[in-house]
């Protein structure tokens, strides 16, 4: 029988709401969600701010549902998918490491389904119509007011700024790419709950504006119906597991620093169908992914975690203690104490929205006794709850303490999320509550650009949607250089991005793109493929 077949079964999910695709590979339809309540308790997995490799957030969400299932507790996980621009650039792979990863890992970082391509090609078509009806005058639109882009699954500095209809005296126009983890479409498709939502959505999608300001809607360039036949099976949760058996619904990939950073409603909601007890995970450090995560996704669908767990590392501690990166394997309980201020503010921001914080120490061979102490005795004067997790190694037994910790915390009830700002609210109160609560700024500042492109959107009516902050991952501040828990700054907002068909605006603060570029030396110089035909190279996280 087809592993995931028997997966599929003994979640309980109907062998007719079952689509094969592969030998490994399965997708789960809607219809499986019919009549089904949803039974699970949701466990939000965050960070403090990484190191630029990363601090094994996925690791330890697929550790901690293998270390829940060797309780003997009903669980899945809850994924993003990998996109080829980290797994080529500088982070690698998303799929776990060591004894904590989803299968088959080389698959679903490569390729995987095709979900992206799916949305990649939808992107693209809408903005090829776009063109196309510029070109033949069928349209309302202004060439230079056109938002829409461009996207691909790659990091590719080069393609931030281009020019299109190259040669053409009415419509040639500057424009670029995005990364596809950055197309509204993307965004769409995590947030969409069914066809229609996904057809009301694209048909909201705002490409641009008229010479006098007015919005142009997508559904204008009569194309949604070839959007979504291009999206019907990317709308499909996938379904596979981990090293040890755990059913993992990976579907959707938006990135946390600038999109919103979670996994599909939709396949959050299959887990929940099926399981006790949900693992998810969103983006970065708590400052990008679990605000969104609330402010974005749940807001939106009403989900609600019940506990949160934030990862740490004793060398993402030393760094933020001031430690360089090529130092970090060296004892240095001073750094680690000074570091703490950074997990400090991410422990205060988690318990704010009145969720248990459980800190979960990802261990690596370079730690020490003392260092982990450390850590232990801030978590216990925080109120928080901590336990030191070896799941790389030991798989779900280096997740027993974690586990019992986190459930341990666990209220009867998770009482209402109360929001970083409530819906009605101005676009600057919602950046200067974000910014304030969050990243610990004392205000927010927007560039002139960023003043004209806001009042545009007011006037069009979208000056209540909830925000999308696009901000570096490497800092609470928008500077990646400034680490530890910097105060008395402020933030620059330089553009504002519109994305009414997912649902909310995007705020690009400092340098942040929204198409990254490759590092010096990208993990692309280390891929291969062995006479064997096996992949290898693909750094893990």
């Amino acid at each position: 029988m087809n592993d995931i077949t028997a997966k599929a079964r003994e979640l309980g999910i109907a062998e007719n709401h079952l689509l094969l695709f592969g030998r490994d590979k399965a997708k789960v339809s809607q219809e499986a969600l019919q009549g089904k309540p949803q039974r699970g308790r949701l466990i939000l997995v965050s960070a403090l701010t990484p190191t630029p490799a990363g601090e094994g957030k996925t690791t330890i969400s697929i550790g901690l549902a293998q270390g829940l299932r060797k309780l003997s507790k009903n669980v899945s996980l809850a994924l993003r998918q990998p996109s080829m621009g980290p797994v080529f650039g500088r982070k690698g792979g998303a799929t776990g490491g060591g004894r904590s990863t989803v299968q088959p890992a080389t698959s679903i970082n490569l390729h995987f389904t095709g979900d992206f391509h799916a949305i990649t090609a939808a992107h693209n078509l809408l903005a090829a119509v776009i063109d196309n009806q510029l070109h033949y005058k069928q349209t309302r639109l202004t060439p230079d007011r056109v938002l829409w882009k461009r996207v691909l699954d790659v990091n590719d500095r080069a393609l931030r700024n281009v020019t299109v209809s190259r040669g053409s005296k009415t419509v040639e126009r500057a424009s670029g790419f995005d990364i596809t983890a950055a197309s509204e479409i993307m965004a769409i498709l995590c947030l969409s709950e069914s066809f229609a939502d996904l057809r009301a959505r694209l048909d909201r999608i705002v490409v641009g504006f008229t010479a006098e300001g007015d919005p142009v809607y997508a559904k204008e360039f009569r194309c949604t119906g070839a959007l979504i036949a291009l999206l019907r099976e990317a709308m499909m949760p996938n379904l596979v597991q981990s090293v040890e058996g755990v059913p993992a619904f990976v579907h959707g990939g938006p990135f946390a620093n600038i999109a919103h950073g979670c996994n599909s409603v939709l396949a959050t909601r299959l887990a929940l169908a099926y399981s006790d007890f949900v693992v998810t995970e969103c983006g970065f450090a708590f400052d990008l992914g679990g605000e969104k995560f609330i402010d974005i996704k749940c807001r939106q669908s009403g989900l609600k975690p019940a506990a949160i767990v934030l990862v740490a590392t004793i060398r993402a501690l030393k760094m933020h203690g001031g430690v360089p990166v090529a130092e970090l394997t060296a004892p240095n309980t001073a750094a680690v104490a000074k570091g703490l201020e950074n997990l400090a503010a991410h422990v205060e921001s988690a318990r704010s929205f009145g969720r248990p914080v459980t800190v979960a120490i990802n261990r690596f061979p370079t730690d020490s006794e003392e260092e982990l102490a450390l850590v232990h005795q801030f978590c216990r004067q925080a109120g928080a709850a901590c336990a030191t997790a070896e799941v790389f190694a030991k798989g779900g037994d280096g997740a027993l303490d974690l586990a019992h910790a986190m459930l341990a915390s666990l209220p009867a009830e998770a009482p209402p999320l109360a929001f970083v700002y409530p819906d009605n609210v101005p676009v600057k109160d919602k950046i200067h509550a974000i910014v304030t609560r969050m990243y610990g700024a004392d205000g927010a500042d927007l560039t002139p650009e960023a003043e004209a492109k806001l009042a545009l959107f007011e006037k069009a009516g979208f000056g209540r949607l909830p925000l999308c902050m696009a901000k570096t991952q490497n800092s609470l501040t928008d500077d990646p250089e400034k680490f530890g828990r910097p105060r008395g700054f402020r933030v620059t907002v330089r553009d504002f991005e519109l994305s009414n068909g997912a649902g909310f605006i995007v705020a690009l603060t400092g340098a942040m793109m929204r198409m990254p570029a490759l590092p010096k030396v990208p993990s692309a110089e280390r891929i291969d493929v062995n006479e064997a035909g096996d992949i290898t190279g693909i750094a893990s996280a």
